[in-house]
């Protein structure tokens, strides 16, 4: 199991062919650090993908979640500042279940207290 402390939502679109290296490139771009043991959460233009990278205080996972019909249930529409997300939430998220209106506190960045990889 991998532990994960915090969840942050980007409600950006990003580009699902993107890898391991990119995806850390935008974490750090859009939150100023890959924090440890928090994961961070990308979907894809349609909401019909979606990415999580979560440092684990040694290095990097990437998984990637495609829905063969519908769409994940995406805060903002694809559009607005990084938010963060409980555990619930994420879950929630992940299995197509509509979030509350008010699903979590807007914050551009998390604490700068980790490093940038």
């Amino acid at each position: 199991m991998i532990r994960v402390d915090a969840v942050w939502l980007c409600t950006e679109p990003m580009d699902m062919r993107a890898g391991t290296d990119t995806t850390l490139a935008r974490v750090v771009q859009v939150f100023g650090a890959a924090r440890p043991y928090h994961a961070y959460v990308f979907a894809n233009k349609r909401s019909t993908r979606l990415m999580v990278l979560v440092h684990d205080g040694i290095g990097i996972w990437l998984a990637a979640r495609r829905l063969n019909e519908g769409r994940f249930v995406w805060p903002g529409g694809g559009l607005g500042a990084p938010s963060s997300l409980t555990r619930e939430q994420l879950d929630a998220s992940v299995l197509g279940l509509r979030l509350p209106p008010r699903f979590g506190v807007h914050s551009p960045r998390p604490e700068n207290s980790g490093t940038g990889a």
